[in-house]
């Protein structure tokens, strides 16, 4: 199993943002994936269950693209049978992820993620992938957002249909692409998906 928790970033300065964020992620669909939902613990913290390796990859890169969170990911075995709530599970996926959490508030990360495992090095490789995609959602302008999210919308990927939408020519689609660098995301995801898999056992 894998467990995601997630600390709000400055909540002295800005304020508790969790009922803003659990309403983000409550409308998200691979969020509402998870096997127990995202639920706060204790302060600006939240916390969820997931089974499905693909669902908590996509709501890591979320929080990273809204920036404020740190979050971290813990794979493994948890205590059955699971309590309604994930605040009261216990387990070493919880264990990992408490860890996780903290090592990603470090301040020298380069993005406030981390992975820890049951499988250390897959973790590790895990952070590393996950870690380069926070990075390029960061990094993304809002034209190349725009872009993504409109072609990630479409059924068959069209990107005449992009251009249609936004309003531009499709070689101004194939430039916001190739500059979001969305075709090395693609690239990586599944790897991301995999590694945190082989993290669980």
């Amino acid at each position: 199993m894998i467990v995601l928790t997630v600390d709000q970033e400055g909540s002295r300065t800005v304020g508790d943002r969790v009922p803003e964020l659990l309403a983000v992620l409550a409308d998200d669909e691979s969020a509402r994936a998870a096997v127990r939902p995202f639920d706060r613990t204790v302060g600006d913290e939240v916390q969820a269950v997931f089974a499905d390796a693909a669902a908590a990859v996509e709501t890591v890169l979320l929080l990273m693209r809204r920036g404020g969170w740190s979050a971290g990911i813990g794979a493994g075995a948890v205590d059955h049978p699971l309590p309604a709530q994930a605040r009261a599970g216990s387990g070493e996926a919880f264990v990992l992820a408490r860890q996780a959490v903290e090592r990603a508030k470090t301040r020298s990360r380069p993005v406030p993620l981390a992975v820890a495992g049951a499988d250390a090095a897959r973790a590790a490789e895990c952070e590393a992938v996950l870690t380069m995609l926070g990075s390029l959602a960061r990094r993304r302008t809002d034209a190349g957002w725009a872009a993504v999210d409109t072609l990630r919308a479409l059924p068959d990927g069209s990107q005449e249909e992009v251009a249609r939408r936004l309003g531009i020519s499709q070689q101004a689609v194939s430039q916001r692409l190739r500059g979001a660098q969305w075709f090395e995301e693609l690239a990586l995801r599944p790897l991301a998906v995999r590694l945190l898999e082989e993290a669980d056992r």
